[in-house]
């Protein structure tokens, strides 16, 4: 029995050895030899591979398929529970005119013969500037200015961005003699207009009408007029005071 004991002992310790010494490898990128690695080493979904060659494997019929899709239609993600900013964030109300099908590339049902960028002329941006949070909303507007807008419209909105003085872009106005409403800005930047696209589908609701109050500055230096945020602020820290007893 001490025979078979120790033969079995040192089999186990000879086939440890090996599996211990068998995991180890020259190449320091390797993870060597895993046991049951799907266990723990679960694959990545890419969202933005081309799935018509994967490890060397062509695949013809998903090579165009594109693999980032959008949410449903109509969708709406959680935003939290406060209710201005659930109402903020509700898809758009105005739909794209058929016109869009042609030049944006929009060929959903939702597409319509009015001309909504006439009806959006009264909509008021919902995104209410206060003494508190001005200075932030125009420091994230300059950035997103900075990011998608500058490029064409030129850092001080006059239409001289780096795109048009190249010549690849010629016709991009100048915000000061730019008559549109913050309504009709909001419809162009969600939707288009003219040579733009659209960036509603890279910019969520409350970051263009970021824009559009930062665009109404290079309209107007002193927007948003110090007295209507200070009234705004006033108004805000009001406290109803009762009479002592």
């Amino acid at each position: 029995m001490r025979i078979k004991f120790k033969a079995i002992a040192s089999l186990a310790i000879v086939a440890a050895s090996t599996l211990i010494l068998g995991s180890c490898t020259s190449d320091a990128d390797s993870a060597g030899l895993e046991y049951m690695p799907d266990m723990y080493r679960s694959p990545a979904i890419e969202p933005y591979v081309d799935y018509g060659e994967v490890r060397g494997n062509q695949n013809d019929a998903v090579r165009m398929k594109i693999s980032a899709l959008v949410p449903p239609h109509n969708t709406i993600p959680y935003y939290g529970t406060d209710s201005a900013t659930v109402r903020l964030m509700l898809p758009y109300a105005r739909k794209a005119n058929v016109a869009f099908k042609s030049t944006h590339g929009m060929y959903n049902s939702d597409l319509t013969m009015n001309d909504e960028y006439l009806a959006a002329i009264g909509d008021i941006n919902p995104f209410k500037l206060t003494a508190e949070n001005t200075e932030a909303t125009m420091k994230t507007g300059k950035e997103l200015f900075t990011a998608n807008c500058a490029h064409c419209h030129g850092e001080k909105g006059d239409g001289n961005g780096p795109m048009v003085l190249s010549g690849a872009y010629a016709g991009v106005p100048d915000y000061k003699t730019v008559a549109a409403t913050e309504g009709q800005m909001f419809y162009s930047i969600y939707y288009g207009k003219g040579a733009m696209g659209n960036h509603g589908s890279i910019l969520n609701k409350k970051e263009i009408w970021t824009l559009v109050h930062y665009v109404r500055r290079f309209q107007n230096p002193d927007y948003p007029a110090v007295g209507a945020v200070a009234d705004t602020a006033v108004k805000t820290a009001m406290v109803e005071t009762k009479p002592a007893k």
